[in-house]
């Protein structure tokens, strides 16, 4: 429900949606369904794909999974919040560290990203 008001503020903000899960979904698009991607990088937000939310508003063409239940009624009754930023959260494995201002998100980003360094995860 947090990461469904997240994306919602995105859309009524008309803030593009910047979800790293499109970006994969490209990637694996052109580079073949068993393509790993354990790390999006920079590069791959310039991926030409209408599936990419990073060059197209809004929300993608078309469904990039199957949603369980549990994503619809997540959709249908969103947290109320002012997130409009999140990244997986190293210190909570599964889950996000979630931002109102792109300084906060910057420094959980970055905190993300030295744990990803760390593990030695380069894609």
């Amino acid at each position: 429900a947090t990461i469904a008001g997240l994306y919602l503020n995105r859309l009524n903000r008309g803030i593009p949606l910047q979800a790293d899960p499109t970006v994969i979904y490209s990637l694996k698009e052109k580079l073949g369904k068993d393509y790993q991607v354990k790390r999006v990088l920079t590069k791959d937000l310039s991926i030409a794909s209408p599936y990419n939310t990073y060059l197209h508003a809004g929300l993608p063409k078309g469904p990039i999974s199957m949603p369980d239940l549990s994503s619809i009624e997540a959709v249908l009754n969103p947290s109320k919040h002012r997130y409009i930023y999140m990244c997986a959260n190293p210190e909570a494995p599964g889950r996000h560290s979630f931002a109102r201002t792109l300084s906060e998100h910057n420094r959980n980003a970055k905190a993300y990203q030295r744990w990803l360094n760390k593990q030695g995860v380069k894609r």
